[in-house]
């Protein structure tokens, strides 16, 4: 059961950090896709064809991987507050520069330093939260962070999509005003984090006496149990086998994610609609997943269990992907989307537990950007696909089945590493019962 103290404290830790981190990665992600709006009229004022569209989309994640274990390692040394606050304003002068782009390799190159930028922030965030909650709660709060990403898809589709109908104002275009306009409030959270971003509980002056003391106690408690089994090395990290199996599978989780995320509305957009119909249609898959992923992330802490809610919702995802590929109303290939929403949105939470039952100090920092550095590449495998393979065929569903075949890999490979990563959690659930 849980004590007064505790209770009083983790709900004052959890009201002071969650929304802003959910702010945070709310704008990150809309840097992040706006760009699968954009090409609604992008595309064709710069000559893009399907292929170098969605190589430039997803080169973003080769950036990402040369810099993100260096960026995390960074993070750790150096403290959240300072590194968070220095990758929100660099990618935030970088995602404005896409609006200045004029031939593929202009494009290209901004991409990828968008993805250089940013490294470090998501697995920043998650290593971040691993010193202010405790393991039993970690999926849930995990999940309401990440819930800022389907949240920024309702709320930034329809924005973008407005903001494209600003086209001649000023001579630029509506998706060069999407890109400059939605910069802006990275750079300003950027200089907010150097003030609102506490480092660790043992600096929360925010926090009663009683409650930092609680807290910053068993924070310690919790790694002392882990000690035994725990990796704590740099090198330890990096070269873990779960870390590479991991990372493979976030592999198949990512490229499903950024499939949806820059092709959907283009998908979307081939049943007729207008600019403004597909905003606001793109904004209701995410908007089940949000409460799917949080209930499927509640459930994964009651139980105490990893391994098969990662492995249903990859299913699931995988499903649905197949089903948008064979829809042929616009009513069918919504249902199949928000399938595939509701579906990785729900094997993230789970996922993300998995590392932090093996991986301590230094290790946990390489090994959590190891697996999403990895694993983020296949968001440029999978959105590359889906334009390769419709410049090949002419048609989404070759692209949507290869992506839903990833989706399936990472089901059995996290079935193959479920021994190994559930003995560490039963005990740390053992501690707590």
């Amino acid at each position: 059961m849980e004590s007064t103290l505790e209770q009083r404290t983790m709900r004052k830790v959890a009201l002071r950090i969650v929304p802003f981190i959910m702010l945070l990665y709310f704008i990150a992600y809309i840097d992040r896709v706006n760009i699968g709006f954009a090409a609604l009229t992008m595309n064709k004022d710069l000559g893009f064809s399907p292929g170098v569209f969605g190589f430039g989309a997803g080169i973003f994640f080769w950036g990402y991987f040369l810099f993100e274990v260096p960026s995390n390692i960074i993070l750790d040394k150096l403290g959240a507050r300072l590194w968070i606050a220095r990758v929100m304003i660099t990618w935030g002068l970088c995602s404005a520069a896409m609006a200045f782009v004029w031939d593929a390799t202009s494009f290209y190159a901004v991409r990828f330093l968008l993805g250089a930028a940013e490294a470090g922030f998501f697995p920043g965030i998650i290593l971040y939260l691993s010193y202010w909650f405790p393991a039993h709660r970690r999926a849930a709060i995990t999940s309401l962070f990440m819930a800022a990403a389907p949240i920024s898809v309702v709320l930034g589709s329809p924005i973008s999509s407005a903001l494209l109908e600003l086209h001649g104002i000023g001579g630029l275009t509506g998706w060069q005003w999407l890109f400059i306009l939605e910069a802006v409030p990275a750079v300003i959270l950027g200089v907010v984090v150097l003030f609102y971003m506490t480092d660790r509980p043992e600096k929360a002056k925010w926090l009663p006496d009683d409650q930092r003391a609680w807290l910053v106690e068993n924070m310690e408690a919790e790694r002392a149990k882990k000690a035994g089994h725990a990796s704590h090395s740099i090198w330890r990290g990096l070269a873990d086998v779960r870390v590479l199996a991991l990372a493979l599978v976030y592999f198949g989780t990512s490229a499903g994610l950024y499939t949806l995320s820059i092709w959907a509305p283009q998908i979307i957009k081939e049943f007729g609609l207008t600019n403004m119909q597909v905003g606001f249609i793109n904004a209701i898959p995410p908007t089940v997943a949000v409460i799917a992923m949080y209930l499927w992330a509640w459930h994964s802490d009651r139980k105490q269990e990893r391994t098969w809610h990662v492995v249903i919702a990859c299913l699931a995802a995988a499903a649905g992907l197949a089903l948008a590929g064979i829809g042929n109303t616009v009513v069918s290939v919504v249902a199949a989307l928000t399938l595939v929403n509701i579906g990785i949105s729900s094997a993230k939470p789970p996922l993300w537990i998995m590392p932090t039952m093996f991986l301590s100090g230094p290790a946990a920092a390489t090994g959590i950007a190891t697996i999403n550095s990895i694993g983020n590449l296949g968001g440029f495998v999978g959105p590359a696909m889906i334009g390769w393979i419709k410049d090949w065929t002419g048609g989404f569903e070759g692209g949507l089945f290869f992506v839903a075949g990833l989706l399936v890999f990472s089901a059995i490979l996290t079935l193959v590493l479920s021994r190994s990563l559930e003995r560490p959690a039963r005990s740390v659930a053992a501690a707590h019962t």
